[in-house]
């Protein structure tokens, strides 16, 4: 048995979030699930734009809800004076800011990041953008499609000769989110080595080119291009969806005795040790031609005929599930994966756990993303706002609170 400790591993750690729809919520979910203090700054009138992304219920975004777990909200006007004094105080009481916004928006804001660092010379700030802080793109807007496609990612996803095809998760924003949840870690690090704290700078783009890991190994080597090749690895086979009578299955039959072992469970015994598939990268480069001899044999039955025999066999290989299957798969259940996150409207809302498995100190799951403005009046009464002074600021709109907090 675990000895599992009460608190996860950044219990006591307070960050800021200041951000819109996914790299910057991102990053903050993961610190909010390890156990940080995540205080969600948004704009008071209609807050993060994510709030306004289907599928809708009762006026909230379930997937906002999902997406902000673990989450306070502030409702905060930035472009208020007594907003930024706010803010400002805020900071200096933190330990990380995280932004998503535009390179130059929080300076225009009169809340420069230097400014910020030099008040909290303690502060780990955050600055998640689609190209960067400086450099020619800097100041281009940036959407994960984008990024997607100058990045390189779009030119080897889908068909060889196909159109253009799009990671089908938002994988530039996602990337970009968890390079800078493990810059910040890595900032925190530092900051308990010297005590100093400093700018994180994480771009989408670089995020998603550092992704590239076979491709610029080739490129690089060799001087080629990577292009699309489908479901196919580019330097080794087989490895890709094979067509079965019901439909594709994936096979990775790359090591010399999964190939020998794939050979025998489909009976092609004749090409074991044909020359033209010695290696896996003969076998990669000739795919034109072996690929049709195991269809010939795989088209006969069924995907889950030839996934049995092969699974018995010891060979990699798996069905191609949609998400309704995945998101009730029994592994994943038997493992605790799901969890249901409280939400004051939505109710328990079944959402995806935490991947990270620590043993000892366990990421905290359990509330859904805040209301707008839920928890406004509470993180001003732990800046020691007074109450009448947090009425004022109420009824002139510079923050704004969820009905559910009124207290």
């Amino acid at each position: 048995m675990w000895d599992v400790l009460s608190e996860p591993p950044l219990a006591g750690l307070r960050v800021v979030e200041v951000g819109n729809y996914m790299a910057g919520p991102f990053c903050g979910m993961q610190l909010a699930d390890l156990g940080a203090d995540v205080i969600k700054v948004e704009e008071p009138t209609a807050g993060d734009l994510a709030r306004r992304m289907p599928p809708l219920r009762a006026g909230e975004s379930g997937n906002f809800a999902r997406l902000n777990r673990g989450k306070r909200s502030l409702a905060l006007d930035l472009k208020a004076a007594e907003g930024r004094d706010i803010f400002t105080r805020l900071a200096l009481r933190s330990d990380v800011i995280v932004e998503n916004l535009r390179p130059g928006t929080m300076s225009d804001l009169g809340l420069a990041p230097a400014d910020l660092l030099r008040a909290n010379e303690r502060l780990i700030y955050a600055a998640i953008s689609g190209w960067g802080q400086d450099g020619p793109y800097a100041d281009r807007p940036a959407l994960d499609i984008i990024v997607q496609a100058m990045s390189g990612l779009m030119s080897i996803t889908g068909e060889e000769g196909g159109p253009p095809v799009k990671v089908g998760v938002s994988i530039a924003d996602l990337g970009a989110a968890l390079y800078g949840t493990i810059a910040i870690l890595a900032a925190l690090r530092a900051r308990d080595r010297d005590g100093k704290g400093q700018l994180v700078d994480v771009s989408m783009f670089e995020s998603s080119v550092a992704l590239a890991v076979w491709e610029s190994g080739e490129h690089f080597t060799t001087g080629e291009v990577p292009r699309a090749a489908g479901s196919a690895h580019k330097l080794v086979g087989p490895y890709q969806a094979i067509r079965s009578s019901d439909g594709h299955f994936v096979v990775g039959a790359t090591t010399p005795r999964n190939w020998t072992a794939f050979c025998e469970a489909l009976g092609l015994a004749d090409i074991e040790h044909d020359e033209r598939f010695a290696t896996a990268a003969a076998r990669q480069r000739a795919a034109r031609e072996l690929m049709p001899l195991i269809e010939a044999v795989t088209a006969t039955r069924p995907a889950a005929h030839w996934l049995r025999l092969l699974r018995d066999a010891g060979v990699p290989c798996g069905e191609i599930r949609d998400y309704g299957e995945v998101f009730a798969d029994p592994h994943l259940a038997a493992r605790g994966f799901f969890t249901d996150l409280d939400h004051p409207v939505l109710g328990p809302t079944r959402a995806l756990g935490s991947p990270l498995g620590l043993t000892r100190t366990p990421p905290r799951l359990g509330r859904a993303g805040p209301l707008l403005g839920e928890h406004s009046l509470e993180v001003l009464r732990g800046l020691g706002v007074a109450d009448e002074a947090a009425r004022e600021l109420l009824a002139r709109g510079v923050v704004a609170t969820a009905a559910a907090a009124v207290r």
